[in-house]
């Protein structure tokens, strides 16, 4: 497994009986996760002194507990980048940090690019991969469908003092833009897709990640260059292998380009008492095969 251990304004202090105990700069919160299993004692003092606790509700959804003060924007930071953190409704703050395991991979391969590269990020949300990847070099396509989440990337960039970077920002079903992407012949050096487990569009199209990605990878390995870098698929599916995403970029890939892939899990170290807590998966196509 791989880990997001570069951060300094973000860290996992705690993890037992469904629930995180994180640390976002200088605010603590904790967040039911459903990897989280085990009922080990806590064992950090900061459970008690929490800004915020997350409830879920029967219904589906949930809502915040405040204990006490804090901001509802503020910003952390990971090395050269700045991303605005804010509690949403459903449970989340905008920003998924053991992403930047795979921030890194990305910028090597845009660094070691003989010309700038085109990037194209599906479901890029609030933009960490686009921001990792226009900070190395790239030029970027980032694409959403929820235009909340396309204004929080702008905004994400700006922080980062990359408001004027090569990234063209799109609101648009993922599906229906690489169709027309293909339509116009449009290629790609980088791609990276995050697609959720389920989700809809913005005409209600319904998003089922085991019946929707294949297709999907079909069209969008399409939109590669004649000399592609790398093409990451992100997942958050539980259940699902980290080796189904890495089966599937080997067939489509490996064949036309050759290189090499990866598949594993991403996760977070637990400050106390040691130990990582699986995030999600990643399967990596690396076109020169050298992982970092």
């Amino acid at each position: 497994m791989r880990t997001a251990d570069g951060w300094q304004d973000y860290q996992l202090l705690d993890a037992t009986g469904g629930f995180r105990l994180e640390r976002w700069g200088d605010v603590l919160l904790q967040r039911p996760d459903p990897q989280v299993i085990w009922q080990t004692p806590r064992r950090h003092a900061a459970w008690d002194d929490v800004h915020a606790l997350y409830h879920r509700s029967a219904k589906g959804g949930g809502a915040w507990e405040k204990h006490k003060p804090f901001p509802e924007k503020w910003t952390v930071r990971y090395k050269d980048l700045s991303f605005i953190v804010s509690p949403t409704g459903f449970k989340h703050t905008g920003l998924f940090p053991e992403q930047a395991a795979n921030w890194e991979v990305y910028a090597r391969c845009i660094r070691a690019a003989k010309s700038p590269p085109k990037v194209l990020n599906l479901f890029g949300y609030t933009g960490g991969a686009t921001l990792a990847c226009a900070a190395a070099g790239a030029a970027v396509a980032h694409v959403d469908a929820s235009r909340g989440m396309v204004a929080w990337a702008r905004e994400n960039a700006a922080a980062s003092g990359l408001a004027d970077a090569p990234v063209r920002w799109l609101v648009d079903d993922c599906a229906k833009f690489a169709a027309r992407e293909e339509r116009r012949q449009s290629r790609y050096d980088g791609i990276v897709m995050d697609p959720p487990s389920y989700g809809r569009g913005p005409a209600g199209e319904v998003w089922k990640l085991e019946e929707a990605i294949w297709p999907l990878l079909v069209q969008t390995a399409a939109l590669l260059s004649e000399t592609p870098l790398f093409f990451a698929l992100n997942s958050y599916t539980t259940g699902l292998a980290p080796g189904v995403g890495g089966y599937m970029l080997q067939q489509l890939l490996v064949p036309k380009y050759g290189g090499t892939v990866y598949s594993d899990e991403i996760g977070l170290p637990v400050a106390a008492g040691g130990g990582v807590l699986p995030c999600g998966s990643t399967a990596l196509w690396l076109a020169d095969g050298t992982f970092l």
